[in-house]
Protein backbone atom coordinates (compact mmCIF):
# COMPACT_ATOMS: atom_id res chain seq x y z
CA UNK A 1 0.00 0.00 0.00
CA UNK A 2 2.75 2.50 0.70
CA UNK A 3 4.46 2.01 -2.05
CA UNK A 4 1.26 2.13 -4.58
CA UNK A 5 0.92 5.80 -2.63
CA UNK A 6 4.42 6.79 -3.20
CA UNK A 7 4.50 5.98 -6.76
CA UNK A 8 0.48 6.85 -7.67
CA UNK A 9 0.18 9.34 -4.82
CA UNK A 10 2.13 11.90 -6.87
CA UNK A 11 -0.33 12.19 -9.68
CA UNK A 12 -3.16 11.99 -7.65
CA UNK A 13 -1.74 15.18 -6.13
CA UNK A 14 -0.86 17.07 -9.29
CA UNK A 15 -4.70 17.48 -9.80
CA UNK A 16 -4.89 19.43 -6.85
CA UNK A 17 -4.14 22.98 -8.39
CA UNK A 18 -6.65 22.19 -11.27
CA UNK A 19 -9.47 21.45 -8.57
CA UNK A 20 -8.16 24.69 -6.78
CA UNK A 21 -8.22 26.98 -9.26
CA UNK A 22 -12.16 25.37 -10.79
CA UNK A 23 -13.61 26.02 -7.43
CA UNK A 24 -11.88 29.93 -6.83
CA UNK A 25 -12.95 30.04 -10.93
CA UNK A 26 -16.53 29.27 -10.36
CA UNK A 27 -16.79 30.90 -6.92
CA UNK A 28 -16.36 34.01 -8.47
CA UNK A 29 -18.34 33.73 -11.68
CA UNK A 30 -21.15 32.33 -8.54
CA UNK A 31 -20.85 36.04 -6.80
CA UNK A 32 -21.21 38.23 -9.63
CA UNK A 33 -23.95 36.40 -10.99
CA UNK A 34 -25.14 36.16 -7.35
CA UNK A 35 -24.84 39.93 -6.80
CA UNK A 36 -26.85 40.37 -10.26
CA UNK A 37 -29.47 38.02 -8.99
CA UNK A 38 -29.63 39.42 -5.89
CA UNK A 39 -30.10 42.81 -7.43
CA UNK A 40 -33.06 41.64 -9.90
CA UNK A 41 -34.82 40.18 -7.17
CA UNK A 42 -34.75 43.18 -4.87
CA UNK A 43 -35.46 45.62 -8.13
CA UNK A 44 -38.56 47.68 -7.91
CA UNK A 45 -39.11 46.30 -11.67
CA UNK A 46 -41.49 43.57 -11.97
CA UNK A 47 -40.38 41.92 -14.77
CA UNK A 48 -36.68 42.25 -13.29
CA UNK A 49 -37.60 40.72 -9.97
CA UNK A 50 -39.90 37.28 -12.57
CA UNK A 51 -36.16 36.97 -14.64
CA UNK A 52 -34.16 37.18 -10.89
CA UNK A 53 -36.75 34.42 -9.46
CA UNK A 54 -36.87 32.79 -12.63
CA UNK A 55 -32.72 31.98 -12.53
CA UNK A 56 -33.00 30.75 -9.11
CA UNK A 57 -36.01 28.55 -9.31
CA UNK A 58 -35.15 27.12 -12.56
CA UNK A 59 -31.24 26.38 -12.29
CA UNK A 60 -31.88 25.12 -8.42
CA UNK A 61 -34.05 22.62 -10.12
CA UNK A 62 -31.92 21.35 -12.19
CA UNK A 63 -29.09 18.52 -11.90
CA UNK A 64 -25.74 20.07 -11.92
CA UNK A 65 -24.44 17.58 -13.80
CA UNK A 66 -27.02 17.76 -16.70
CA UNK A 67 -26.06 21.34 -16.72
CA UNK A 68 -23.12 20.59 -16.93
CA UNK A 69 -22.83 18.48 -20.22
CA UNK A 70 -25.41 20.64 -21.55
CA UNK A 71 -22.64 23.57 -21.69
CA UNK A 72 -19.88 21.26 -22.04
CA UNK A 73 -21.26 19.63 -25.62
CA UNK A 74 -24.54 21.73 -26.10
CA UNK A 75 -22.98 24.63 -25.78
CA UNK A 76 -20.06 24.12 -27.56
CA UNK A 77 -22.06 22.92 -30.75
CA UNK A 78 -24.53 25.94 -30.30
CA UNK A 79 -22.02 28.48 -30.54
CA UNK A 80 -20.19 26.97 -33.54
CA UNK A 81 -23.32 26.57 -35.19
CA UNK A 82 -23.88 30.37 -35.19
CA UNK A 83 -20.43 30.91 -36.17
CA UNK A 84 -21.08 29.28 -39.05
CA UNK A 85 -24.19 30.94 -40.23
CA UNK A 86 -23.15 34.78 -39.54
CA UNK A 87 -19.41 34.02 -40.29
CA UNK A 88 -18.36 35.78 -36.87
CA UNK A 89 -15.92 33.15 -36.06
CA UNK A 90 -14.38 29.85 -37.24
CA UNK A 91 -14.59 27.72 -34.59
CA UNK A 92 -14.84 27.71 -30.23
CA UNK A 93 -13.89 24.79 -28.20
CA UNK A 94 -15.50 25.13 -24.43
CA UNK A 95 -12.29 23.47 -22.82
CA UNK A 96 -13.70 21.25 -19.47
CA UNK A 97 -12.16 23.73 -17.36
CA UNK A 98 -14.09 26.53 -18.62
CA UNK A 99 -17.18 24.49 -19.17
CA UNK A 100 -16.84 23.12 -15.20
CA UNK A 101 -16.18 27.11 -14.34
CA UNK A 102 -18.90 28.33 -16.15
CA UNK A 103 -21.89 25.67 -15.23
CA UNK A 104 -20.46 25.20 -11.49
CA UNK A 105 -20.76 29.81 -11.12
CA UNK A 106 -23.73 29.64 -12.88
CA UNK A 107 -25.47 27.19 -10.75
CA UNK A 108 -24.04 28.38 -7.11
CA UNK A 109 -24.93 31.92 -8.51
CA UNK A 110 -28.81 30.87 -7.62
CA UNK A 111 -27.48 29.83 -4.40
CA UNK A 112 -25.43 32.95 -3.51
CA UNK A 113 -28.58 35.36 -4.80
CA UNK A 114 -30.79 33.99 -2.36
CA UNK A 115 -27.82 34.66 0.35
CA UNK A 116 -26.72 38.05 -0.88
CA UNK A 117 -30.83 39.02 -1.03
CA UNK A 118 -31.07 37.23 2.58
CA UNK A 119 -28.47 39.42 4.13
CA UNK A 120 -29.70 43.02 2.39
CA UNK A 121 -33.02 42.55 3.69
CA UNK A 122 -31.83 41.63 7.15
CA UNK A 123 -30.19 45.68 7.06
CA UNK A 124 -32.82 48.07 8.89
CA UNK A 125 -34.29 50.23 6.26
CA UNK A 126 -33.85 53.14 7.96
CA UNK A 127 -29.96 52.89 7.74
CA UNK A 128 -30.07 53.49 4.14
CA UNK A 129 -33.09 56.25 4.29
CA UNK A 130 -31.46 57.98 6.40
CA UNK A 131 -28.02 57.54 4.69
CA UNK A 132 -30.24 59.00 1.44
CA UNK A 133 -31.69 61.85 3.37
CA UNK A 134 -28.28 63.84 4.38
CA UNK A 135 -27.41 63.06 0.82
CA UNK A 136 -25.16 60.12 0.92
CA UNK A 137 -24.50 59.18 -2.90
CA UNK A 138 -25.89 55.58 -3.12
CA UNK A 139 -21.98 53.86 -3.76
CA UNK A 140 -20.79 55.36 -0.60
CA UNK A 141 -23.37 54.13 1.68
CA UNK A 142 -23.14 50.70 0.16
CA UNK A 143 -19.62 51.03 1.06
CA UNK A 144 -19.52 52.07 4.01
CA UNK A 145 -22.93 51.46 5.29
CA UNK A 146 -24.42 47.62 3.50
CA UNK A 147 -21.32 46.16 2.59
CA UNK A 148 -19.69 45.82 6.19
CA UNK A 149 -23.12 44.64 7.41
CA UNK A 150 -23.65 42.35 3.97
CA UNK A 151 -20.42 40.25 4.90
CA UNK A 152 -21.17 39.17 8.30
CA UNK A 153 -24.74 38.23 7.78
CA UNK A 154 -24.13 36.51 4.39
CA UNK A 155 -20.88 34.56 5.77
CA UNK A 156 -22.18 31.68 6.97
CA UNK A 157 -24.56 30.57 4.24
CA UNK A 158 -21.47 31.53 1.91
CA UNK A 159 -19.68 29.67 3.38
CA UNK A 160 -21.29 26.42 3.35
CA UNK A 161 -22.27 27.24 -0.42
CA UNK A 162 -18.22 27.34 -0.96
CA UNK A 163 -18.11 24.25 0.67
CA UNK A 164 -20.57 22.83 -0.75
CA UNK A 165 -19.11 24.18 -4.15
CA UNK A 166 -15.78 22.83 -3.78
CA UNK A 167 -16.86 19.22 -3.61
CA UNK A 168 -18.39 19.61 -7.08
CA UNK A 169 -15.72 20.23 -9.05
CA UNK A 170 -15.42 16.79 -8.38
CA UNK A 171 -17.90 16.63 -11.51
CA UNK A 172 -15.52 18.18 -13.94
CA UNK A 173 -13.65 14.80 -14.11
CA UNK A 174 -16.70 13.72 -16.31
CA UNK A 175 -15.79 15.97 -18.40
CA UNK A 176 -12.14 14.51 -19.16
CA UNK A 177 -10.48 17.37 -16.81
CA UNK A 178 -7.36 16.12 -15.39
CA UNK A 179 -8.25 17.31 -11.23
CA UNK A 180 -7.90 15.27 -8.13
CA UNK A 181 -11.15 12.75 -9.01
CA UNK A 182 -10.00 12.11 -12.23
CA UNK A 183 -6.19 11.62 -11.50
CA UNK A 184 -7.42 9.07 -8.30
CA UNK A 185 -9.71 7.28 -10.77
CA UNK A 186 -6.75 6.61 -13.05
CA UNK A 187 -4.63 5.58 -10.61
CA UNK A 188 -7.31 3.45 -8.91
CA UNK A 189 -7.82 1.15 -12.77
CA UNK A 190 -3.91 1.57 -12.69
CA UNK A 191 -2.98 0.38 -9.72
CA UNK A 192 -6.06 -2.33 -9.30
CA UNK A 193 -6.72 -0.63 -6.05
CA UNK A 194 -9.71 2.20 -6.90
CA UNK A 195 -10.37 1.86 -3.05
CA UNK A 196 -7.45 3.14 -1.64
CA UNK A 197 -7.09 6.30 -4.07
CA UNK A 198 -10.59 7.32 -3.63
CA UNK A 199 -9.74 7.42 0.17
CA UNK A 200 -6.90 9.26 -1.09
CA UNK A 201 -9.21 11.96 -2.93
CA UNK A 202 -11.44 11.95 -0.11
CA UNK A 203 -8.98 13.16 2.36
CA UNK A 204 -7.85 15.95 0.33
CA UNK A 205 -10.76 17.13 -0.28
CA UNK A 206 -11.64 17.10 3.42
CA UNK A 207 -8.41 18.57 4.02
CA UNK A 208 -9.52 21.65 1.25
CA UNK A 209 -13.14 22.18 3.17
CA UNK A 210 -11.07 22.18 7.03
CA UNK A 211 -8.42 24.86 5.76
CA UNK A 212 -11.50 26.49 3.69
CA UNK A 213 -14.01 26.57 6.64
CA UNK A 214 -11.00 27.80 9.28
CA UNK A 215 -10.21 30.69 6.70
CA UNK A 216 -14.19 31.56 6.76
CA UNK A 217 -14.50 31.20 10.00
CA UNK A 218 -11.47 34.12 10.86
CA UNK A 219 -12.74 36.60 7.89
CA UNK A 220 -16.15 35.99 10.22
CA UNK A 221 -14.69 37.15 13.10
CA UNK A 222 -12.59 39.88 11.54
CA UNK A 223 -15.70 41.46 10.33
CA UNK A 224 -17.98 40.70 13.49
CA UNK A 225 -15.15 42.42 15.61
CA UNK A 226 -16.32 45.74 13.76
Amino acid sequence: MVELLKEYGPMVLSGLGLTVGLSLAAVCLAIMFGIVGAALRLSNNAVARGIGRTYTTLIRGLPDLVLMLLVFFGGQMLLNKIGSATGWWKYIEISPFMAGAITIGFIFGAYMTETFRGAFLSIPLGQIEAAKAIGMAPRTYMIRIVWPQIVPLALPSFTNNWLVLLKTTALASILGLHDIMYNAHQAGRTSQEPFLFLLMAFCIYLGLTMISDVGLRALGKRYALK
